[in-house]
């Protein structure tokens, strides 16, 4: 059984730029999430997932721990967007 997967040269620079640019990915996965919990204001199994996300996200990023806890915890839109706009 081989020990792990071989890619080829190509394949290696697809998956290092993405680990490069991970932390931008995740800004904009984010951006679109605030517009999303935005626009959604009924549907709160949905609201739950996009909260969801965001904490997925914002764990790549490095962004201040107490911060992020405070605004998960009160589920801040606005402080969402604010701290996102300065991880731009």
């Amino acid at each position: 059984m081989p020990s792990g997967r071989e890619f080829s040269s190509h394949q290696r620079k697809i998956i290092n730029r993405y680990y490069e640019h991970r932390g931008t990915i995740a800004v904009n996965s984010l951006s679109e999430i605030v517009s999303d919990l935005y626009l959604n204001t009924d549907n709160t199994k949905k609201t739950d997932q996009l909260w969801q996300r965001a904490e997925k996200h914002l764990a790549h990023l490095a962004a201040n721990d107490t911060r992020v806890a405070k605004i998960l915890t009160q589920r801040d839109i606005k402080g969402l967007a604010q701290l996102v706009n300065e991880l731009a």
